[in-house]
Formats: C-alpha cells, sequence, structure tokens
C-alpha cells in the first residue's frame, strides 16, 4: 500500500496541500458517508480538524461536514442533504478559508514546538487545533521567568526568517534516522506505517506528521502566547492565537 492510500481513496492532500478542488467517483454512498476514488479532503488526525466542502453532482450539491476514517475514508454529508449514487463523478471543493486556516495554526505550532525543544529540550504531550487558536502540552517541569514572553518572541522571530517548509515521504527505517524526529513524548507512529511523513522547518524543526501546511514560517502570520496552564506535575499548557 502506498503512503497516500486510505483504503480505497487516494489521499491528494498529501502531496499537494493547496489543491482545493478536484473530481473523483463514488464508490460508495450512504447519509452516513460517502466514499471517492480520490479525496483532498484532509481526515482529521494530530490533532487538526477534518476538512468541510461541497460534492457538485448532476446539478446538485452536498455539503461535507466532517471525514470519518476506517477501511475507507468516508466524506460526512450534512444531514438532509442528497447523496450522489455510486458511479457518480463529482466535482468537490475543500473550503479554503477553513484549511488555509488550519494548515497556518498547524504550521504556528510546528514553529512553538520547535522553539519549546530547541531552547528548553520539552516534548509535546499532546495538542490540538482549531480555526487560528491551539493548544499544546509539553513536559515542562518549571516555568522560567520571562518564558511567555520568551517563547513568543522566539516564535515570532522564526516566522519572520521565513523558513521554508518542507514536505517528504522516507522509508520508515530512513525516517527513524533522522535524530529527534518524534517530539512527542510517546511515538504515535503505528509500526505497521512503512513510509513516513516528514515536514521539516528548515534550520528550526524536523518530526513526523501527516497534517497540512503552509509553504513558509512568514504565512503562518504572527503567533500570540495567549495563556500558561498546569497541567499537573511537570506538564504545561501553551494556549496561542494565530493573526494576521
Amino acid at each position: 500500500m502506498t503512503f497516500d492510500l486510505h483504503g480505497r481513496t487516494q489521499r491528494l492532500e498529501l502531496s499537494d496541500q493547496n489543491l482545493r478542488s478536484f473530481e473523483a467517483v463514488v464508490l460508495d454512498s450512504t447519509p452516513e458517508g460517502i466514499v471517492l476514488s480520490k479525496s483532498a479532503f484532509y481526515p482529521g488526525g494530530g490533532g487538526q480538524p477534518a476538512d468541510h466542502g461541497v460534492l457538485l453532482w448532476q446539478g446538485v450539491e452536498t455539503r461535507i461536514v466532517g471525514v470519518r476514517k476506517g477501511d475507507d475514508l468516508h466524506l460526512i454529508p450534512a444531514e438532509g442533504d442528497p447523496v450522489p449514487p455510486v458511479g457518480t463523478v463529482v466535482a468537490a471543493a475543500v473550503a479554503d478559508d477553513r484549511r488555509s486556516a488550519l494548515m497556518r495554526t498547524h504550521s504556528g505550532l510546528h514553529v512553538l514546538c520547535g522553539v519549546v525543544f530547541r531552547d528548553y529540550g520539552s516534548l509535546v504531550t499532546g495538542g490540538n487545533m482549531e480555526e487560528f487558536s491551539a493548544r499544546m502540552d509539553f513536559n515542562l517541569p518549571e516555568v522560567p521567568p520571562g518564558f511567555k514572553e520568551a517563547v513568543e518572541d522566539a516564535c515570532n522571530a522564526e516566522i519572520a526568517a521565513d523558513r521554508r517548509i518542507d514536505v517528504r515521504v522516507l522509508p520508515r527505517v530512513e525516517a527513524f534516522a533522522i535524530p529527534d524526529i518524534i517530539r512527542t513524548a510517546t511515538n504515535l507512529v503505528p509500526e505497521t506505517v512503512e513510509d513516513v511523513r516528514i515536514v521539516d522547518i528548515v534550520g528550526l524543526d524536523t518530526q513526523a506528521d501527516g497534517g497540512t501546511h503552509v509553504a513558509s514560517t512568514k504565512q503562518i502570520g504572527r503567533i500570540k502566547v495567549a495563556k500558561i496552564e498546569s497541567k499537573g506535575r511537570g506538564f504545561r499548557r501553551l494556549r496561542i492565537t494565530i493573526s494576521d
């Protein structure tokens, strides 16, 4: 199985993160989920929510409000919307504003992760994001004086540096030979995964990741560390917002 295939669906967004429209054939279709031959809808994972969008077919519109992962990728239609019959060719469009916001936010979290790991040696223990807001948890026993301001300034310096963000796929053995490729306290890459997708903020952060990202740090905008919370002994939660 190739890295960009989930069940019967070819995942187009893994190789082209800027793709927003495509055509595909309906392989399965119920009010609970629609399976396409190919899809650019990010299905969610790694804290990044699934994409939304529409399918257009025979003059009809079906709104997509989520994605369910299983043996196949099932695009979830809005309640009450008609679903295309099996064999139909559909024109699909991913909601651009939502995807673009999540790409900026996800890349912002990688900048945060890179800065905290580089400057404080802390690994990630959890994270989640919505459009332009996110949180990331770290195994950080102590919060030094001025930590919040120092992290925010360092993140925005990396954004201003306009670092290139590259994506590549490597065989598992080669990927895990990269030092510190796993930035989480627990390795979340299943042993069955033979090809590992790598997201590299050149010169700052390299890690295994399946999400969608902007092409350079300058496209993120500006990071604000909004709040730092204690999540138990030795663990801290950083909440950030992204703005233009």
